[in-house]
């Protein structure tokens, strides 16, 4: 599973980090792969969010040009679905991927 990232220049210097479909996972990176790095770590971190609301995680919507894929954890994305899935039977609302 993954998911759509921007990674827009920060005028200060380095990479501010923002996930469309995960609006709480933000974050930002000196370097590129400073940023890459914090991209998936802020994304695991906001995950924990919808787990705790027990709301529905979004799917990953499709990446437009210009944005970067950031990928779960294997178990991660396992624990998503499951999640959601339960979510659905219990008629919240959820996708399956």
């Amino acid at each position: 599973m993954q998911y759509p990232a921007v990674f827009s220049p920060d005028p200060s210097g380095g990479y501010v980090i923002t996930f469309p479909d995960i609006p709480e996972a933000i974050s930002q990176g000196d370097t590129e792969a400073e940023a890459i790095c914090m991209a998936e770590d802020a994304l695991v971190t906001a995950l924990d969010f919808y787990f705790e609301d027990h709301r529905a995680v979004p799917a990953p919507s499709q990446p437009k040009i210009g944005q970067r894929l950031v990928a779960l954890p294997a178990a991660l994305a396992e624990r998503v679905r499951s999640f959601n899935a339960v979510l659905g039977r219990q008629g919240l609302g959820a996708f399956q991927a």
